[in-house]
């Protein structure tokens, strides 16, 4: 080999080691929803959101000069699965967790979150159930209790109602029946009356006609549907085909835009109450609404979006400024006050957000926020 070979070859091994050293090792973000299945919907959402807020922390340089990995897992909406999702996230030494999506998974995985270090940062599990508690399980949303009483309030105070039938899921239980318990105790605090209740087993897919003839023979001026968006679809249906001008409300989970494309006309005049105003002007909605709608092909980004977007940002900027010495959940504490998509929001040394909340009816096959 001549000397100016050697000399060549010798160059393109140091740019190689050079180029190998300059190369930082990424920051590993875990995600985990329920993305399969006909109640998928939810899921898939807040995982786009998710995926937005990184790649465009990603192009803008990631996170303190690392780039940022998502490691996303489906929990299918199944707790011995999620378990599963949990170790393979924690042997990947993760440290935040985005998700779960629902309350009942939430419940099932954080007594092996809590006996790690590190946090699970969910964008939607709203049950009052997991409020109030030192221990590894943060969120971006309010809890039930905010919801439930803002519809209770609602329904009696302004709309007159003075009694309720509710139709719930106990495949969410965590969340179900805590919103429910809820509703029933503001509106009765009121003077209204829970007049009958009638639980279902999603995952059986049930007949919902026989069920819901019993709901309404009791007469009651509000129906409350406390479900996925495809069940709560079909219920209303089956509510408008038996008595077509029966008052319905929603709880929050059901209220995606997939909702309103399955319930068609029978989902007019529903009543939701939640923390996503989609007639917000606010510049930083308005923003994120373009760049959702150009990344995912025009679809809108409905609440699981907005709020997979603001967990994806809480993690970002907690694993950014974290000092030296502190843990994740100390630096998330620290921090305490977050920008979210359409307002400002904080997290107390709980891991419960405060936001507000708003109401919403379906008219016109849209959404409409009423007030906030």
């Amino acid at each position: 080999m001549s000397r100016l070979t050697r000399l060549a070859a010798a160059t393109l091994v140091l740019a190689c080691l050079l180029a190998g050293c300059s190369r930082k090792e990424p920051v590993k973000i875990g995600m985990m929803a329920g993305m399969s299945g006909r109640v998928a919907d939810l899921g898939i959402a807040g995982r786009n959101g998710v995926m937005l807020a990184i790649e465009e922390r990603n192009a803008a340089g990631g996170l303190n000069g690392h780039p940022v990995e998502l490691l996303v897992r489906d929990d299918e909406q199944n707790p011995d699965i999620a378990g599963k999702a949990v170790e393979e996230l924690l042997a990947n030494r993760v440290e935040v967790i985005i998700g779960p999506m629902t309350s009942g998974v939430a419940t099932a995985i954080l007594p092996r979150i809590n006996a790690s270090d590190t946090i699970l940062l969910s964008p939607t599990v709203t049950s009052s159930s997991l409020a109030g508690k030192d221990d590894n399980f943060f969120r971006v949303c309010g809890d039930t209790r905010a919801y439930a009483e803002k519809s209770a309030d609602f329904q009696y105070r302004r709309l007159n109602r003075r009694s309720v039938a509710a139709v719930y899921d106990l495949d969410n239980r965590a969340y179900s029946e805590v919103w429910l318990n809820e509703f029933a105790a503001r509106f009765g605090k009121h003077g209204g009356k829970m007049v009958r209740a009638y639980g279902f087993h999603s995952g059986a897919t049930p007949a919902f006609q026989g069920p819901l003839r019993q709901v309404l023979a009791a007469k009651p001026d509000l129906v409350l549907v406390i479900t996925n968006s495809v069940d709560a679809a079909v219920i209303c249906q089956q509510i408008r085909k038996l008595a077509p001008r029966q008052a319905i409300a929603l709880s929050e989970w059901p209220s995606t835009e997939r909702f309103v494309e399955l319930a068609g006309a029978a989902a007019e005049g529903a009543h939701v109450s939640q923390f996503f105003n989609r007639e917000s002007a606010h510049p930083r909605y308005r923003a994120f609404r373009d760049a959702y709608r150009a990344r995912f092909g025009g679809q809108e980004p409905g609440f699981a979006a907005l709020a997979g977007y603001d967990a994806a940002k809480v993690a970002l900027e907690t694993l950014e400024k974290r000092g030296p010495g502190e843990t994740v959940k100390q630096t998330l504490l620290r921090i305490g006050r977050f920008s979210g998509v359409q307002q400002e929001f904080t997290i107390d040394r709980f891991g419960d957000a405060d936001r507000p909340t708003y109401l919403a009816v379906v008219r016109d096959g849209s959404y409409h926020t009423l007030e906030p």
